[in-house]
């Protein structure tokens, strides 16, 4: 064995190992590329894989003789092209025989320099063609498969999905998603590391399922996997299997998958929204324990399509003033006849194609995709607009809620905003009412109690809507900046039924006497309700036992009730 070492036309030197049991064409070979490679020399194919396994990392070319003593061209290829790792090497054939090329094709060769080599420039441009689209597919490999997990990335998933259904237009395939529940937890507390391993784990036993099934798979993302699988029966079956496999290898540390099934998925969309579809129906799962997989149907598609609808909607319905304020009176009832004191704000939405839409079918979408803020804004414009324009007519404030959501409160320009909306229509800070949840209040409560400390320091009144549906501490709550309590409706609905429901509305409304501020019951519907309410020392009702929310031009006629009464 021989190695010469020179430098190469890009200055990096790649290794080729020449391979053929005559010396002459060894040496023949060698003096032809030595010049732009580094050569070693094997004499038959024992000694060839000697050096291959030696050298595979660095080994960039094989020239390679198929008929030798002791191992052969043939068995060469065959032992290489069964190695994942040693048949990324290309191989050229060395040959007389133009009826070998088939065969060696078959076991992986790359090209073939025939015999005998009175032709350099010929080889040399072979050699280097050949490295050089070895290289560049080593290249693409390198960022189509996940390094952790050894599936495809996604964007060569979407591709090869595709170029199935090209060739497959006729099988029936299934989308499929799988999510590790809470796996930011698990890097938490375990470390990465094990995070890391359930992960391949849980590849490993997808790669096994997809070793009997048509299909392929993906890493998507930190804790998400796609599989694109021809259609299955048995996703119980498949969802266990994938669990067990990844139990065998971490052992039982109580860690959950969740999984959607988009089952004969509808080649006709594309296959991100096949996928989308999918991940619709594994979402569906989040905080459920029953089951741990999940079909998208036609329930679902419809419910996709009305809700991209409305929130392709939202812009033109602002910007066309279809979305419409309604107002809910609140009560005193501290007096002998209740009083009427002020309102909230509710948004409904005329919209051109669905007729009257509550808000209970767009705002948890606005909030899921980042435009609630927009509809807040609006919403507080129009409110403080109806304040200035009753206070016109009738001579007389009377002041509205209005929601800020957990969006609004990280908001650096949510005072400025504020302040501007009521220096518009002429009113003063503590004519506008701020209701904030309970439990925007435990999400970061330092900021929070800042930003309402300084809402409140510029005249604004702040109720805490919801109370008694989130978490907050009684040490909390002594410290919260607020002006009222607006107990959770949950409560109100059940305390003529339930003692324990009524004691804890008796608790809380002890805990804002305590603080010296008044409670406001909302959801109040029945006599009963409101006695119960009256007798334990609640201040202000809003609820269908005085009104529904209703439009501007009704409600002006329960002010004119109580302007005559008077």
């Amino acid at each position: 064995m021989q190695e010469v070492t020179r430098r190469s036309i890009d200055g990096i030197r790649r290794l080729v190992l020449i391979v053929d049991d005559e010396h002459v064409n060894r040496r023949l070979l060698g003096k032809i590329i030595e010049e732009d490679y580094d050569v070693i020399y094997a004499e038959n194919g024992k000694e060839a894989m000697e050096q291959i396994q030696k050298r595979h990392k660095t080994l960039s070319m094989i020239l390679l003789d198929l008929i030798m003593p002791e191992m052969d061209g043939y068995e060469v290829l065959s032992q290489l092209n069964k190695d994942p790792e040693l048949s990324r090497i290309p191989v050229i054939v060395l040959t007389s025989e133009r009826t070998a090329e088939v065969k060696s094709l078959q076991l992986g060769a790359a090209d073939f320099i025939p015999k005998p080599y009175d032709m350099p420039e010929v080889i040399l441009a072979r050699v280097r063609r050949s490295i050089e689209l070895a290289e560049d597919s080593s290249i693409i490999n390198a960022t189509e498969i996940d390094a952790l997990t050894g599936l495809y990335t996604k964007e060569f998933f979407y591709q090869h999905a595709n170029r199935h259904d090209q060739y497959y237009p006729d099988t029936e395939m299934d989308a499929v998603i799988i999510n590790v529940n809470r796996l930011h937890l698990i890097n938490e507390l375990h470390g990465r590391l094990f995070g890391d391993t359930v992960l391949s784990a849980i590849a490993g036993q997808i790669n096994r399922i997809l070793g009997e099934k048509d299909g392929i798979a993906c890493r998507n993302g930190a804790d998400t996997f796609c599989i694109y699988i021809e259609r299955l029966d048995n996703y119980e079956e498949l969802l266990n299997r994938i669990t067990k496999g990844m139990t065998d290898v971490i052992g039982n540390q109580r860690i959950t998958l969740r999984m959607g099934v988009y089952k004969n998925a509808d080649k006709s969309a594309d296959i991100e929204t096949r996928f989308d579809r999918a991940t619709f129906a594994c979402n569906g799962l989040r905080n459920n324990y029953s089951t741990g997989y999940r079909f998208y149907d036609e329930k679902m598609r419809e419910k996709e399509l009305y809700s991209n609808k409305l929130i392709g909607d939202m812009d033109t319905g602002v910007e066309e003033r279809q979305f419409i304020v309604y107002y809910q009176p609140k009560y005193d009832i501290r007096g002998l006849s209740p009083v009427l004191t002020s309102a909230e704000a509710l948004i409904r939405w005329q919209h051109p194609e669905y007729g009257l839409v509550g808000p209970g079918s767009f705002v948890p979408l606005f909030e899921e995709n980042g435009l609630v803020q927009k509809l807040d804004h609006y919403v507080w414009r129009e409110a403080a607009a109806q304040i200035k324009r009753w206070k016109d007519k009738f001579g007389i404030t009377l002041p509205i809620s209005v929601n800020v959501s957990r969006t609004d409160i990280y908001d650096p320009d949510l005072e400025q905003t504020l302040l501007g909306i009521v220096a518009e229509n002429g009113l003063a800070p503590n004519e506008y009412l701020l209701e904030i949840t309970e439990s925007a209040y435990t999400d970061n409560s330092d900021q929070i109690i800042e930003t309402v400390k300084s809402l409140r320091e510029k005249g604004f009144r702040v109720e805490m809507d919801d109370f008694g549906a989130g978490y907050s501490s009684l040490n909390m709550l002594a410290t919260l900046p607020i002006d009222a309590l607006k107990l959770d409706m949950g409560f109100i609905r059940k305390i003529t039924n339930d003692t324990k429901d009524l004691k804890m509305v008796q608790l809380m409304i002890d805990i804002a006497r305590f603080l010296d501020i008044p409670v406001i019951a909302e959801g109040v519907e029945t006599q009963e309700q409101f006695d119960l309410l009256k007798k334990i020392g609640c201040d202000i009702i809003q609820g269908y036992y005085f009104s529904k929310p209703v439009p501007p031009e009704e409600f002006e006629k329960l002010i004119e009730d109580r302007l005559n009464d008077r």
